[in-house]
């Protein structure tokens, strides 16, 4: 590394994206995943959209108790 850097002609925030979205890593553990990826394989679909589903059927079911 320098001992000194040159920052006079830098632009502030010229690389931020206020509508920039991040996708957080979930971890899920093996046995779990793997349960998954055979139930969306067996009905054609990625594991991604089988457990968006689930969660959103999951979401549905705890409003409705409120």
């Amino acid at each position: 590394m320098r001992d000194e850097y040159d920052f006079s002609t830098a632009e502030r925030g010229k690389f931020y994206d206020s509508d920039a979205q991040y996708n957080l890593p979930l971890y899920i553990e093996e046995d779990v995943l793997n349960y998954f990826a055979a139930k969306a394989k067996a009905k054609g679909i990625e594991v991604n959209t089988l457990v968006n589903e689930l969660l959103k059927k999951d979401i549905d079911l705890i409003e409705g108790i409120n």
